[in-house]
């Protein structure tokens, strides 16, 4: 049976490899929707799951965590710097480490912060050493720049218009190993180095210097001149104890010690004016936007799919009209119906496992491609993976194709033995 199947497929290729192309195409969409909305979830959960609290002047939530967490480009305004005195000095506080946006340099951002935030990021330098000096940095493991690379700050970024600071070029101590999150893209230098070059020294510049050093639109110029507003001495030991007098930051990235202090510091610091959020709650509410879009495409792919397989089913069932005398031929010569039915059902139902499983590749490789192009431009991890789930998937349309083979090859038994003799 099956040899006769093959022989027939054979002989009608083309329109068999075009069945095959719509079905996998269909597939291909519906496959590369699931796995891509999976892999943007996961791959942001576990880029999140590093920073347990977020602290930051009151405004959007999920702008704070998108900038502090990912890095992505948006102006934040800047909070008391009491504040990330009364976190660093807090009993409850195992780790406060400031973050300062507004520079980059060949294209990555640079992030002033502290020693204990790249060893919380990367525990272990791939290469180097941590900095120690207000001229020094530390680069993520994208940034390809060895220790011993001068970097020269550019204010905001070249596509914003900024001009490259005189101040200051830093010098690369050490490399993280990969994490897996933004800041693998990050430059990493002494955020007492960002203050100064932005003329940050005290609570006094925090409102003047809102859009200095803390947002990361920073890049716009200030009535037509270049930002220059401090100098810093790139030899200057390394200070990182801050208390009420220290200037003002965007973000803070909290690590408590327990969970009970994490929510305690959290409903603290969600007062007029600063905000406390974690990130994975911000995450989540992101996740059922997702979800929804992720729905919507699916419905359109499943639409897309059963008027893809009413076409193939009315295509094949005018293939077997054309096939009434053979079949009719066939069942003069005494070949019994099961047969007849199979034969049928076998051609359709092997078109249909084969444009599927060429669909689950394409979407798979769809997919993988999308992910390494986000992966290479934000520096997110973003596994392309199957689940468990996604067997009933395939089982579904397995047995989709089942029911709709069947149509075609009852429709055969309408050729009549008589009159396929005399024709």
């Amino acid at each position: 049976m099956m040899t006769f199947i093959f022989a027939d497929l054979r002989r009608f290729w083309s329109g068999a490899l075009a069945v095959v192309v719509l079905i996998a195409l269909s597939v291909a969409l519906s496959v590369t929707v699931t796995l891509q909305e999976r892999a943007v979830r996961l791959g942001s959960a576990r880029a999140a799951e590093k920073f347990d609290l977020l602290v930051g002047a009151a405004g959007s939530e999920t702008q704070l965590a998108l900038s502090a967490v990912f890095l992505q480009p948006a102006p934040l305004p800047l909070m008391d710097g009491a504040v990330l005195g009364r976190l660093a000095n807090d009993p409850r506080v195992a780790l406060a480490a400031p973050v300062g946006f507004g520079d980059s340099a060949d294209g990555f951002p640079i992030v002033g912060t502290t020693t204990s935030l790249i060893s919380a990021l990367s525990p272990n330098l791939s290469q180097g050493a941590h900095f120690s000096r207000l001229g020094e940095a530390v680069v993520g493991s994208d940034v390809a720049l060895s220790p011993g690379a001068q970097i020269k700050p550019m204010h905001g970024t070249a596509e914003t218009g900024g001009e490259t600071h005189t101040a200051i070029a830093y010098t690369v101590t050490g490399r993280m190993t990969p994490t897996g999150t933004a800041w693998d893209r990050a430059i990493l230098v002494p955020i007492r180095a960002v203050w100064q070059l932005h003329g940050m020294h005290g609570e006094e510049h925090h409102d003047h210097e809102n859009e200095e050093a803390g947002s990361h639109d920073a890049g716009k110029k200030d009535h037509g001149h270049e930002h220059e507003h401090g100098h810093v001495d790139a030899d200057a030991p390394l200070d990182e104890h801050f208390d009420a007098q220290s200037p003002g930051v965007p973000a803070i990235l909290v690590k408590p010690k327990t969970v009970a202090d994490a929510y305690r510091l959290r409903q603290e610091y969600r007062t007029g004016a600063t905000l406390g959020v974690f990130p994975a709650e911000v995450l989540t509410r992101l996740y059922a936007t997702l979800g929804d879009a992720r729905s919507l495409l699916l419905a359109i792919a499943l639409g897309t799919q059963a008027i893809v397989i009413a076409a193939i089913a009315l295509v094949t069932i005018m293939h077997v009209g054309t096939r009434w005398r053979q079949i009719g031929a066939l069942r003069a010569l005494g070949t019994p119906v099961r047969s007849i039915i199979v034969l049928v059902w076998g051609e359709l139902f092997l078109l249909f496992v084969a444009g599927i499983a060429s669909g689950i590749t394409f979407g798979y490789a769809a997919a993988s491609a999308i992910s390494a192009r986000l992966t290479a431009s934000t520096a997110v991890r973003l596994p392309v993976e199957f689940a468990p789930d996604d067997l009933w998937l395939a089982a579904g349309f397995l047995a989709v194709a089942a029911a709709v083979s069947i149509v075609p090859a009852l429709a055969a038994l309408r050729s009549s033995p008589a009159a396929a003799l005399r024709a």
